[in-house]
């Protein structure tokens, strides 16, 4: 029994002893770790982002909704192609400010980037090529050399040239026309034949109009001054001697040349000129010259064009269309127009913009050896032309350059081809001497 309680006694010292020590860690004062026999429970640690992803994934897939979908390549792909026409547009908005600039700082381009370079007129007196800046004061000096070789046609010409009012100009003809019927009429009344330049009438519907006194003295009016009842100085008036009936005959004929008279007017050079076959038969580069804008207009109509994909977007009416496609074509005073032929040589002219159609196939014709034969002309969209359409280039839609195609008649083609065998020429000569390349 007392063994029993010395074990029991024994046993509660050990364990109020401590842990124990094992013999190798001498006298460490580190208590001993005591290991679980059973096996060891992880620590939970954070999920990571990609275990985010993943549960958000599933938890999408269980509550029916759609996953969310990661970027791909082609995603990266279609980016990259959106920057890259983003900067296109820039570069391109960047070359029209550029010639925007060029116009409003330089009135002269390096013609070798012209498609044409520039517009030209031909003066009927003289036969000289001018530009439009020239044509005015040339035809000006080339009718005051007219007076040499006749007063009466250079003085018709003044009036019907040197004045923009048609209707003053009428009005001063109606006069003149007056004063020269009376005299014929009555030839032996003095007071018929004598024109007071003060006088109201004479003032403000005559006088006003320039060259209205150069006829009058080209038809035998001399500038005298001549006393007047109750005034105390004399005035000048236009007097005409005594003629007989020969004279008076062939001032009627004047008179009649001054109604018919019409304005001096420098015609537009249309300036023909063929190139050889070329891909680039579509490309243009127009002058300043061809367009109805000025500088700030052209500015503003560039700055326009980059809301042409909305505008285009939007459901309009026909009758709305049709009013812009008018202003579009208002834009423009000339227009350039190429012709392909058969052979692939091109044939260029520049015209008016409201010149007739009728006016393009005479080009057309007077460019070719055999242009006695019928031919077609066939605008974009397969649209064909006709000579006896009384309809303007701009109406057509031929504004403010376009390429067209020529075809002979098929059917007087073919009748020629049976009968000689071969078709007939194009392009004359002199044309083709001087033929060239499109840039």
């Amino acid at each position: 029994m007392k063994k029993f309680f010395e074990d029991i006694k024994k046993d509660i010292q050990f364990k109020s002893a401590g842990p124990g020590k094992k013999l190798a860690e001498g006298g460490s004062s580190k208590p001993r770790v005591v290991q679980n026999s059973g096996p060891a429970k992880p620590r939970h640690a954070a999920p990571t982002e990609g275990a985010q992803k993943a549960g958000a994934a599933a938890l999408a897939r269980i509550e029916g909704q759609p996953r969310p979908r990661a970027q791909t390549s082609q995603d990266a792909i279609r980016l990259q192609v959106k920057r890259e026409l983003e900067a296109e547009a820039a570069a391109v908005a960047a070359t029209e400010k550029e010639k925007i600039t060029a116009v409003e700082g330089s009135s002269v381009k390096d013609p070798a980037f012209l498609s044409v370079t520039g517009v030209y007129f031909t003066c009927p007196l003289t036969g000289a090529t001018l530009t439009k800046s020239e044509r005015e004061v040339h035809i000006k000096e080339a009718i005051f050399m007219r007076f040499e070789e006749d007063a009466v046609e250079a003085s018709i010409m003044m009036v019907h040239t040197f004045n923009k009012d048609r209707e003053k100009v009428k009005a001063a003809v109606d006069i003149i026309s007056k004063y020269i019927e009376n005299i014929c009429k009555n030839p032996t009344e003095e007071k018929y034949r004598k024109i007071k330049l003060s006088n109201k009438v004479f003032q403000e519907k005559v006088k006003t109009v320039e060259g209205s006194r150069e006829f009058l003295q080209a038809v035998g009016f001399q500038s005298i001054m001549l006393d007047v009842e109750g005034q105390e100085e004399s005035e000048e008036f236009l007097v005409l001697m005594e003629h007989d009936p020969e004279a008076l005959e062939v001032m009627k004929e004047s008179m009649d040349r001054l109604q018919r008279g019409e304005p001096v007017r420098a015609q537009l050079d249309h300036q023909p000129q063929a190139f050889r076959p070329s891909p680039n038969a579509m490309r243009f580069e127009l002058p300043p010259e061809f367009y109805n804008l000025t500088a700030e207009e052209l500015k503003r109509e560039q700055q326009q064009k980059s809301e042409a994909v909305e505008k285009n977007a939007m459901l309009r009416t026909k009758a709305m269309r049709e009013r812009e496609e008018q202003r579009e074509r208002r834009k423009y005073n000339y227009t350039l127009l190429r012709i392909r032929l058969p052979d692939g040589n091109i044939l260029q002219g520049t015209f008016l913009a409201w010149d007739k159609v009728s006016v393009l196939f005479q080009f057309v014709r007077d460019s070719l050896v055999d242009g006695w034969q019928p031919f077609e002309l066939v605008a974009p969209g397969g649209h064909k032309l006709r000579e006896d359409q009384e309809l303007a280039l701009n109406e057509c839609s031929l504004v403010p350059a376009v390429l067209l195609t020529f075809s002979w008649d098929a059917a007087v083609q073919a009748d020629i081809s049976a009968a000689v065998g071969k078709g007939p020429a194009l392009l004359k000569p002199e044309l083709l001497k001087n033929i060239r390349t499109l840039g």
